[in-house]
């Protein structure tokens, strides 16, 4: 009997040393268990925001949209700009409104007043409109027959002349000189004009004014035909 109460008490704990292991061995694979869920939530966090920065939604995008906003800032000023631009075209425009049209004008050319082998006339414009208008620069001119062709070449500019606006209230005149050589002295073809056709400084059309001084140079030696710009009065 004491033999078999010992077999038994061994059998007994062989039991519960089994039982333990069991036990113990639940215990671990629970404790996988609960960490397996950690393991996909991990994994989730970063995944949501690799999502967020690919669509757009990540803040560092306000910049672009804000770049916008100062474009229209930026396109006020240059509106402005282009108005002042504007009104400076348009104050340039008024200035060159008062320029004296053909149409407003007179020509006439004074009496001859020769020295050292040259005849000097003067051309003198002058305003019979009812507006104050201004002259600036040389005037054309063209010596031309009865049929209205030119005689001779185009006169020339004299260089080294100072240009000034001439205002013409009106009955004003400005005055250009108009020189050439003698052609007794120098020798050159002559030609009697009928007209002289003269045109105000920046016009295209021009006055005429019938000749009355004789001959011209036309060609040859020394037959060049000078010009002056504009200075007030009529060069008597």
């Amino acid at each position: 009997m004491a033999h078999t109460s010992q077999s038994s008490r061994r059998g007994a704990a062989l039991l519960v040393s089994t039982v333990a292991a069991l036990g113990l061995l639940t215990a671990c694979g629970n404790g996988g268990q609960g960490k397996s869920p950690e393991s996909v939530s991990g994994t989730a966090a970063p995944a949501t925001g690799n999502a967020s920065s690919t669509d757009g939604s990540d803040t560092s995008a306000v910049p672009s949209g804000t770049g916008s906003s100062p474009a229209s800032p930026t396109g006020g000023p240059e509106s402005a700009g282009g108005t002042s631009t504007g009104s400076a075209q348009t104050g340039t425009t008024t200035a060159a409104g008062t320029r004296c049209h053909t149409s407003e004008l007179s020509a006439s050319v004074g009496a001859n007043d020769p020295g050292a082998g040259q005849e000097n006339f003067p051309i003198v414009l002058t305003n019979k409109s009812g507006r104050t208008c201004t002259v600036r620069g040389y005037p054309g001119a063209a010596f031309v027959n009865a049929a209205g062709k030119q005689l001779g070449p185009d006169p020339q500019r004299e260089s080294g002349t100072t240009v000034a606006t001439v205002t013409l209230k009106p009955g004003q005149s400005a005055w250009a000189g108009l020189t050439f050589s003698s052609p007794e002295i120098s020798g050159a073809k002559t030609a009697t004009p009928a007209a002289l056709l003269v045109t105000p400084p920046d016009e295209k059309d021009s006055l005429k004014v019938t000749w009355t001084n004789g001959a011209v140079p036309v060609s040859g030696n020394a037959s060049s035909v000078r010009l002056n710009v504009f200075s007030a009065g009529t060069g008597a």
